[in-house]
Formats: C-alpha cells, structure tokens, sequence
C-alpha cells in the first residue's frame, strides 16, 4: 500500500517545477513511510510514497516502461491486484518480459498490453495513474468497491491527482476552499459518487476511469452493480459463498511482511479470521496472528444499547481459541482518545472533520498503531454487512419504509446525526432537508431493477444498493485513512467485486433464510466457527461509554464558547451547545448530543489548523 501524488500540464514545462511536485508528494509520508521516489517529464509530475509489501526491492516507484531507450509509460499505483500471478502468466505468454517480482510491474505491462481495457482483469483494491508518454495521456484508474481513494482536481492547463486531498492541496493552484454544497457533504452522512468537499475537487467513482489528454477530462465507467436473475438455489447459492470466500482469503494472504486479521468476536471478521488460520496452516505458513481490541473496565461496565447488545471480548476468546491464532489484545484508555495531540493526528489523516464516528476514530488509530508495531498487513471483515444484509436497520420495518437512507431513519439515524449544535439559521440556508431528499432520490434512482422482483425484494435491493455505493463508502474512508495514517495495509476480503455481486443477486429471502441476519454468511462459514459466534447478534465496532471521554468533549466545547475567536462560533448553535454543558452526563455513545459535540469541535479544530475558507 502506498500514496500516489501527480500533475499533468499541457502548458508549462513541469521539470522546472520539481519542489512543488516533491511537496506534493511528501503529504503521502505516512502512506508510505519505507521510500519515496519522483519522475518528471516535461508534462508530467508522478510522485509516489511506498508502503514495501510486496516484491521489497524489486517494487519501487514511479515505475517506467521503457523501449529502445524512450520512456513509453509511468505509473504511480497504490493497492493489491490479487490475481497479478495470473496475469503475469498470461501476459509473458504474450511476450512480455517482467524484471521484477511486483504486481505493480503487472500493471504497468498491462496497460501496455491492453490499455484501459486492462480494468476488466484487474481483482484487488487499487487506485493508480498511467502517464503514456506516447500519446500525453494521463489515465487514473479506482478499484470496483472504492476500498482505495483517489481525488483530482482540474487545472487551468492539466490535473492534479492524489491519493487524499492533502496532497493536491500542496499544490498553489489549490485553494483550501469549501463552498455550500461542500459543507452540505460535511454535515450528512450521504456520501455523494464523486463529490469532494473541498471546490474544485473530484473524487474518482469507485469502478471509474478518467482520462485527461489535450481534448480535455473524459470519463468512464468500466465496472457499476447490474440487476441478474439468480438461479442458483439455497445449497448452491451457500457452496458458491463459500467458494469464493475461501478463493478471497487464500489470494489476499499473499505478502512478503507479517500478515494478521483484526478480530471482533462478531461473525464477519471471525469467518475472515477463521480462514485465513486454515489456509495459512494448508500452505504451511504457520500460525495466523489476530488482533482485538478492548477499553479498560469495558467488560465490567458494559451496558447494551441500541447498536451494540454485548461485549466483544468473551467472543473473541472463543474464535482464537477455536481458530488456534496467536492472539494480541490491544487495551485503550478511553481518557486517551480525547487527547488533543491523538485528535488532531486523526483531523490530519481525515483531512476533514471526524464528525460521524466519534471516539471510533482515535480509538481505531491507536489500535492500528499498536499493531503496525508487529504486522504490515491486516485482513479486515469490513463490508460484510453491506454485503450480506447484517446492520439493525436492514431488518427495522420502519426503517425499511422511510422514505430516506435507511441508516439516517428512527434510532439508528441519532447515531449519525452530526448537525444537533448547527445554528438553525444555517441549516436552513444550506436546505440540509432538500439536500438529504435529493440525496436519496439520486441514490434510488442509480439502482438497477428486476421486472421480476417482488415488492420486498426490490425495496431490499434499492437498500442493499445504497449500503453498497454510498454507505460503504465512508466505512472505507474510515479505515483507510486510520490504518494509512501509521502505514498499516488492511485488505477487504468482503469487497471482491465478485462476490458483491454475487450476493448482491440472491434474493433477500436466502440473506435471510434463518430468519437472521448475514443468514447466507453464517451458513457458509459455520463449520469453521464455535457456536457462540454462530449465534452471536450483530455488534458494530465498540466505542467507549467511558463517561470521562464524554466530560473531555464537553469540556473542549466549553473552551470553543468561551472564546470569541472560535472560528466555529458562528456555524454553532450557542444556545444549545450551553445547555448540552448543562446536562447530566451520560454513557451512551449513540447519542445526537455525542456526534453533536464531535462536529463542533472537529469544524472547530478544521478551520482552526487547516486553514479553510467557507464561501457561505
């Protein structure tokens, strides 16, 4: 895994321009802490930042294609292609010749080879730029499922491109600038395809291509979710699960550093666990490593809420010890994720308020820094409830029935709820209600339909859809941004396309056959797990309900209003945010008044330290 960071200009001779591009560059450091390297040609700047994983000498970046001593192509790329053995094969059948061990070198030769026609054989996360030197063509290139980010952002005479924003905003010509609809994306969890928040910046759609050449910025889709009959019936539709799921695991264990899972003790990460343990024994690997993590006095204290209805420890005990891993416990203090040092590290890699996740997001840095300490890599069970159908939401009519995203609708929608301390007044200018409702509208329409869908199985579809091209995505965000931010890898074995599609097709009655939720994913890994997980109920990613976090919160806001220099003063609700300060404090983690709190301090800290202007 790496960060890749680039400009292309028609006008200007960019071999002059190297200290913007190594800036540029350096802003991808912690993606890719083991080397750095530039290339700049007249029209183009590609720099990259590589996390060594596989092929440790032999990958190094920009990578060139060269012949009879003229550079044909560069390429910058971040990612895994699972299947670049293959493709290797093939394409020295076809007479290439590979001087390496990398599957960045299998791209590059498969641009070669095929073009932008190469999406179609790629399986992996990715996102990468080709510079064809031959026809001064740039192509950017993101991953079916958008595990790996890549933004843009048009220039007067080309495009700058990069891994996150930080790093076109390095560029002068970027001006760190949010205009309305930009802070409409900030404040609701809707995730638009492509929108950025800052104005002038794209994010290339996960399953898109751009390209950028002298006729200007072309794009395509090469991969998006199609409506298709499933024929397979119950045993079939499960084997088939579990076919590629055991295909999944044994291809993204593939790596040259120490490989480990990050363990829940919920369904998805032990089935993902649980199989990376037997395929590493059947190779002859050794033992799997997995790693959980726990606040201190958690288990003591837990109250059940509407989200979370147990504890993850005695659940993760059970699968290592079934799965025989080697297993580490990663111990938060909770008073520790509100340190101010901790909390502006994660505004750092977010690049943007951490408003919606709350303390899951240093919790989740922290976690991810102890284990890049012992590992490189990580298998995650991210996605799986997308996937497979397993949040609350899915199974609450009410919340089936609303006429918006499921996951903003009833209780669960207080979770996510980030606009409780927004002035009124500005929630009505920005029409933040409009704003949702054209949100939804667009998201149902871009479902593909069945004539043949029934009623519940097309509402299913258009909700699975939405999980699957909006939802998903800011989870995606949220990891990549924490586990890059201290250089770890995490894979996502529930994201190859393949199986997204796959399950995306059997009807909502086989996803629930036993009248549970992920009933296609338990059935298919039950042989591999002990029966507490297979009966265990869904349980999301812990958060502290450390009343301590809550008091240092309040405690931050507090100073925010005491001070007439906030910048976030005059986006607050100040009468509110003072009567939140006089309220009991509470342990719930779920509460508007929590993500309330984490959105005013983060726009606070944003504007702060970032230097964002609002065109308002």
């Amino acid at each position: 895994m790496c960060g890749i960071a680039g400009w292309v200009s028609f006008e200007r001779d960019l071999t002059r321009y190297r200290e913007v591009a190594e800036r540029m560059t350096r802003t991808m450091e912690k993606r890719g802490p083991d080397a750095e390297g530039l290339w700049l040609d007249r029209r183009a700047a590609m720099g990259h930042r590589r996390l060594s994983i596989i092929d440790l000498e032999g990958g190094r970046q920009p990578m060139l294609a060269d012949e009879d001593g003229r550079t044909l192509a560069c390429l910058v790329y971040t990612g895994e292609v699972y299947n670049f053995q293959e493709l290797r094969r093939e394409l020295e059948g076809l007479g290439h010749a590979f001087r390496t061990r990398s599957d960045t070198e299998v791209v590059l030769r498969a641009y070669l080879q095929w073009g932008e026609a190469l999406t179609a054989r790629l399986n992996g996360m990715y996102a990468f730029a080709v510079w064809d030197a031959r026809a001064e063509r740039l192509l950017l290139v993101r991953d079916r499922m958008g595990v790996k980010p890549l933004y843009y952002y048009q220039t007067a005479d080309g495009v700058l491109f990069g891994s996150e924003p930080k790093a076109i905003l390095a560029h002068p010509e970027a001006q760190r600038r949010v205009s309305a609809d930009g802070l409409r994306e900030m404040l609701d969890l809707v995730k638009t395809p492509e929108a950025a928040v800052f104005a002038g910046m794209r994010e290339v759609r996960p399953g898109q291509t751009i390209t950028v050449d002298r006729a200007g910025l072309r794009k395509h889709r090469y991969w998006q979710l199609e409506a298709r009959e499933h024929a397979d019936d119950l045993p079939k539709t499960i084997r088939t699960v579990r076919d590629l799921l055991d295909d999944i695991v044994e291809r993204q264990i593939i790596a040259d550093v120490p490989l480990c899972t990050l363990l829940s003790g919920g369904l998805d990460s032990s089935v993902i666990t649980a199989l990376a343990a037997k395929s590493m024994r059947r190779q002859g690997k050794g033992t799997v490593r997995s790693f959980s993590v726990d606040f201190v006095k958690h288990g003591m204290e837990f109250e059940a809420d509407y989200l979370r209805g147990s504890p993850d420890a005695p659940f993760v005990h059970d699968l290592a010890a079934f799965a025989g891993t080697d297993h580490r416990e990663i111990v938060l203090e909770s008073r520790e994720l509100a340190d101010p040092a901790l909390r502006a590290a994660v505004l750092g890699a977010q690049d943007l308020p951490p408003a919606y996740w709350g303390d899951m997001l240093p919790s989740l840095y922290k976690l991810f820094e102890a284990i890049r300490a012992q590992s490189t890599v990580a298998l995650s069970g991210e996605s799986a409830d997308e996937v497979f159908g397993g949040y609350r939401w899915f199974h609450d009519a009410a919340a089936v029935a609303a006429d918006t995203f499921p996951w903003l609708a009833g209780q669960s929608g207080a979770f996510f709820d980030g606009q409780s301390l927004i002035a009124p007044e500005l929630l009505g200018e920005l029409d933040m209600a409009g704003f949702r409702r054209d949100s939804y509208e667009q998201a149902l329409a871009d479902v593909p339909r069945l004539a043949s869908d029934s009623p519940t199985e097309r509402r299913m579809r258009e909700i699975s859809h939405m999980h699957l091209t909006r939802f998903v995505q800011a989870l995606l965000d949220r990891k990549d941004r924490m586990s890059m931010a201290v250089g770890l890898e995490v894979r996502v074995p529930f994201c190859d396309h393949r199986l997204v599609e796959y399950v995306f097709n059997a009807p909502w009655s086989m996803k629930t056959f036993d009248g549970r939720e992920k009933s296609l994913l338990r059935a298919a890994g039950r042989d591999v797990l002990p029966d507490s997980i297979v009966q265990r109920v869904k349980s999301p990613y812990p958060a502290t309900q450390d009343p301590a976090y809550e008091q240092a919160l309040r405690a931050g806001l507090g100073r925010v209003l005491d001070d007439a220099s906030s910048p976030a003063l005059p986006l607050l609700d100040k009468a509110a945010a003072w009567k939140l300060l006089d309220k009991p404090f509470g342990k719930t983690s779920t509460s508007p008044e929590r993500a309330g709190l984490e959105m005013a301090l983060g726009v606070n800290e944003w504007l702060l330290h970032h230097q964002v202007t609002l065109d308002l």
